[in-house]
């Protein structure tokens, strides 16, 4: 049986990662010849194409795009191999790249990684900030924070924290409208939307066995908290949000709770990883590091609203 051509497929990843040769061979520190030559190898071995070359570009082939997530995994887990071997013999090194929903990395990241970054001089953290959901395998990240549900079994997942959230508005849009009490009031009122996929997307409540829904209906929807924040304060509506997006508006009483004898779904934080378990020591350390902290850090946060 033959040994798979690590180098080939190392090369392969690299050249369709990068859209070309003269970009992977300088990723990969080899001469442009050489990468070529590799991924050659690796098409004559498989009998296949991986590669479509032209003069002015390099495409994916179809059977190349039917492996090619499968090549990355590979060569991560390789990578990953020889990293492991090394965290273990000198100090933590090398580049980390972290994904996190905008506002929560504003909000909450900021001193964490920098008191993490103090103690590892020599790590380079690459932080993405954005509420899209990004794919990790494909788009090459060490680590994600999430704050929603989990749809993607192929993750490994780690739940750091529950995240609370409450129904909330302007104590000058309240004195004028009204203030609900109950869930079903809430169609009567402008209720601007926060959420990562469709618009129309329902908020169920309950309590003691009664349930409710509603579909926001309202004068804004966006995936970013942020920006609703604004609207809300200036008596614009009513929104569920969570407490780290509202956290100086709601110690400032410039946003208030209501309908609080009502619970939504609970939503947590989780931190994601790439499905090989195989991890460079300097990831490792990053995961527990952040699992720890961020588990104090929204406790911490969410003590002083439970206790009022």
């Amino acid at each position: 049986m033959a040994f798979p051509d690590y180098e080939g497929w190392a090369c392969f990843v690299a050249v369709a990662d990068s859209g070309g040769f003269t970009a992977a061979a300088s990723a990969l520190g080899l001469s442009k010849a050489s990468v070529s030559k590799a991924v050659s190898r690796l098409e004559a071995s498989l009998g296949i194409t991986l590669l479509h070359r032209s003069s002015r570009s390099v495409t994916v082939s179809t059977a190349g795009a039917g492996l090619l997530e499968e090549a990355r995994a590979m060569v991560a887990a390789a990578t990953a191999a020889t990293e492991a071997a090394h965290g273990d013999r000198f100090d933590l090194a090398g580049p980390i790249r972290l994904a996190a929903p905008m506002s929560f990395g504003i909000k909450v990241l900021g001193a964490p990684l920098a008191a993490f970054m103090a103690e590892h001089p020599a790590v380079e953290i690459e932080l993405t900030l954005s509420d899209a959901r990004h794919d990790l395998i494909a788009e090459g990240f060490d680590l994600a924070l999430r704050v929603a549900s989990l749809d993607d079994s192929s993750l490994l997942a780690r739940t750091i924290a529950p995240i609370p959230t409450s129904v909330i508005a302007s104590p000058a849009y309240l004195d004028r409208h009204g203030t609900p009490r109950h869930p079903l009031e809430l169609a009567g009122h402008r209720l601007a939307g926060y959420g990562h996929r469709e618009k129309a997307r329902p908020l169920r409540f309950h309590r003691e066995g009664e349930e409710a829904t509603i579909v926001p209906a309202g004068p804004l929807f966006t995936n970013n908290g942020d920006v609703i924040v604004p609207t809300l304060v200036a008596g614009g509506g009513i929104a569920v949000l969570p407490h780290f997006i509202i956290e100086s508006e709601l110690r400032a009483g410039t946003l208030v709770p209501i309908l609080t004898d009502w619970s939504l779904p609970q939503a947590y934080l989780h931190l994601l990883s790439p499905p090989s378990r195989l991890r460079p020591a300097r990831v490792r350390a990053l995961s527990d590091y952040l699992a720890d902290t961020l588990k104090r850090s929204c406790a911490g946060r969410d003590s002083w609203i439970s206790a009022g």
